[in-house]
Parts: C-alpha cells; sequence; structure tokens
C-alpha cells in the first residue's frame, strides 16, 4: 500500500471531493479503487490541468479537469515513462511507441490518445527512445538519435519560423545526431548534440534559454555559447527560469547546478535577469554533498541532496515551497524533511514540481540521473509519497 500525501491547489483538476480548493495541511491521498492501493507508484507528474499516476506494473490513471470520470484509467499497456506539459501529455511504452493527446496534437479529439510515432514519415525512425512534453507541444527521440516536434510552434518550439508555421499535426525533424533533450513546463527545448555541443529555441523571455541576449523569440535551434566545463546532466524549464546540472571530475563539489532567467525565481541573489546560465552559490552545497535530483515547476525549483537535504527557492505563493506562509524565496533555503526512511535510503527519492505543488516520493526503480551508481544499490518492496507543507531550515 501506498501513503500518498497531498498538499496544495486542490482544483485543475479536483483532486480530492468535498475539500476546499486549497489544502492547506497535508492530507492523505487515496485511490478510489482499493486495488489501486496494491500498486507500488512508478512515477506521478502533475500538469495545470492533469494530473498522472504510472505504476510499476506498467499502468497508469490520470485526474482530468471537470471530468466526471476521475481517476480514469489510461487504456494503454506496458507504459515505461509518462510526461505532462500544459494541457497535453505523451506516454512512451516499453515497445518504443508514444502516444499523445491534446488541443495541439489531436484537435479533433483532445483528449484521445493517439500514436504519434507512427506519424513519422521514415519508417526507420518510429522507435522512440525518450519522449518530453513542453507547453504545448512534444518532442521525440528516436534510436536513430533524431529528435522530432510536433504541435504548436506559436513561440518558435519546433525550431522553425511561426510566421509560416504556427503548428503541425505530424512530427517533424528538428535536429540529427542528439544525445538528450530537454524542456520542462515552457516553450523552450534545449537539445544536447552527439558532440555535447547545447542548441535551443523557443520563448526567451528573461532569458531563460541562457543565449546571453535579450531577444524573446529564438526562431530557430542556435548555439548556446558560454556553457560551464564539465558534463551536462540535466536542464529543466520552467515559465521564467532555467536550471542545468553540471558534473566535473576535476572540482569540488563535483556537481554544481546553473541558473538563468528572471531574477526574483532564479536562486542566483542577484540585481536584474540572468541572461546566460550561472553558478547557484550557496552554503547549502557542500564539498560532501551530490546534488541526485532536482525539478523545475511554473516558478520554484526543488533540490534533493546526498546529504539527506530539499532545498528549494522560487514563487511561493501557493506554498509550494513547503514554508507554511506564501512569502517567495529569491535565494536557496533548507526545508526540514520528515523522518520516514529518507537518511537511509536517500539515493531512492526524488523531487518533482507540479505548476503549483511540490513533490516528495520513494521509487526506488525511477531515476532523474541514470549515471549514479548509487541508483542500483537497493531494490525496496515499499514506496512513499509525500507532497509536503513543512518549515525551512534558514541558511546561516
Amino acid at each position: 500500500m501506498n501513503d500518498c500525501l497531498f498538499f496544495g491547489s486542490n482544483e485543475k483538476p479536483i483532486l480530492f471531493k468535498n475539500e476546499p480548493n486549497k489544502i492547506i495541511k497535508p492530507i492523505q491521498f487515496k485511490f478510489e479503487n482499493e486495488n489501486e492501493n496494491e500498486k507500488q507508484i512508478k512515477q506521478a507528474l502533475l500538469s495545470e490541468f492533469s494530473t498522472i499516476f504510472l505504476f510499476e506494473n506498467g499502468k497508469a490513471i490520470e485526474y482530468l479537469n471537470d471530468s466526471k470520470q476521475n481517476p480514469k484509467k489510461i487504456q494503454i499497456e506496458n507504459i515505461q515513462k509518462v510526461t505532462v506539459g500544459h494541457q497535453n501529455e505523451a506516454i512512451l511504452t516499453i515497445e518504443g511507441n508514444v502516444f499523445a493527446k491534446g488541443r495541439n496534437i489531436n484537435p479533433e479529439n483532445p483528449n484521445e490518445f493517439i500514436n504519434i510515432s507512427s506519424l513519422i514519415e521514415d519508417t526507420n525512425d518510429r522507435i522512440i527512445e525518450d519522449v518530453l512534453c513542453g507547453f504545448s507541444s512534444v518532442y521525440l527521440l528516436t534510436s536513430n538519435q533524431n529528435v522530432y516536434g510536433i504541435g504548436s510552434n506559436l513561440s518558435n518550439q519546433l525550431g522553425l519560423d511561426s510566421e509560416t508555421l504556427k503548428k503541425t499535426e505530424k512530427p517533424i525533424l528538428m535536429m540529427k545526431n542528439v544525445s538528450k533533450m530537454f524542456s520542462g513546463i515552457s516553450t523552450s527545448i534545449f537539445l544536447l548534440n552527439s558532440n555535447q555541443e547545447l542548441f535551443g529555441c523557443g520563448f526567451n523571455r528573461y532569458g531563460r534559454l541562457g543565449l546571453g541576449i535579450k531577444e524573446t523569440k529564438i526562431k530557430t535551434l542556435t548555439k548556446i555559447q558560454n556553457i560551464p566545463k564539465g558534463k551536462i546532466i540535466d536542464i529543466q524549464c520552467g515559465y521564467s527560469h532555467s536550471i542545468m546540472l553540471i558534473e566535473n571530475e576535476d572540482e569540488n563539489p563535483k556537481r554544481k547546478l546553473y541558473s538563468c532567467g528572471y531574477s526574483q525565481y532564479n536562486g542566483l541573489d542577484k540585481d536584474g535577469n540572468a541572461y546566460e546560465f550561472t553558478e547557484i552559490k550557496s552554503s547549502l552545497f557542500g564539498n560532501d554533498n551530490i546534488i541526485l535530483d532536482f525539478s523545475v515547476g511554473r516558478q520554484h525549483t526543488l533540490i534533493l541532496t546526498s546529504n539527506s537535504k530539499l532545498i528549494v527557492f522560487g514563487n511561493n505563493s501557493y506554498e509550494q515551497l513547503g514554508t507554511g506562509d506564501t512569502k517567495s524565496q529569491p535565494i536557496p533555503i533548507q526545508i526540514e524533511l520528515p523522518k520516514l526512511r529518507f537518511k537511509e535510503e536517500i539515493f531512492n527519492y526524488h523531487v518533482s514540481c507540479g505548476f503549483n505543488n511540490s513533490f516528495l516520493y520513494y521509487s526506488p526503480f525511477l531515476s532523474s540521473f541514470s549515471n549514479l551508481e548509487e541508483d542500483l544499490i537497493k531494490l525496496f518492496e515499499e514506496k512513499n509519497f509525500v507532497i509536503f507543507h513543512l518549515k525551512p531550515k534558514m541558511e546561516k
């Protein structure tokens, strides 16, 4: 049975019936179907209009805004990953197929999943290794290391001039020789090629693409200069800022976070927006502390470290930082964590940001960073899933 606590906005969709729109204290989440309680949660994701739970058995359920059928079982088998955007969802199966839905994916029936990988014109390019949802688009990384995009292009997030292509209902080739792709709750996309060169396009408000320029729309994939030395582990994009995790074996600590974008929410504690990726410096990131996981929401960030620290900063108007108030935090602060078994099994915990919620959950089979050997240390039968509302430990 999964222990599951919820805190925050209880609308779009409504997860708890007969409860206020804003739940001010943690309450236990229970699936309406008692059989679901016997399944282990593998992944849980929030968009502004839906919530998806993926279980270890490869099945998933979703809660939809204004739906009378919540929870609703997703009629797709062998799911290995789910990803959500603003009003779209995508599912990657074990067989390498991608099913997606949304207004910009399937306009005639936006609530119906369709196989978008089968729409790729090159039949040799239809096996998908990874999928990501942006704000209103979906990106597919094929087994041939090619990236396709489908959906809205109004902010140039498909890497083409929006004046000639506002949207596409079929996947279009964006870039070849791609090793990784990164997006988030935004109309921005980052693609890393096989030469470890980083490219970005889409909406660049507040400089959240890290290009060093103030231009709002980046119409084509553009190489990002002045990237910190080291291996790019992950990048996540919010509405007003982006966060990059770099690993460098020659430095201590080996892993560092870099931020760009809106000054009030980027965690840099500096005047003015950051138009290039700049290191987030804090005494909370000690030399003996490894950054294990992080997540970027609409305007806030969560960071999980090997010393069992949960570090947060950004907008807190919905109490999504877990501080017990609505005061925003411009610099990183530490959140006191529940005891549970957190310290003993820290490598099995993960963080996830929704639009206005924050998640802490236990899942030994799910890893944000596959190159961590510690992720393979232990496998446990039981999982805890927590959305927190805790008091912060202020940085000295």
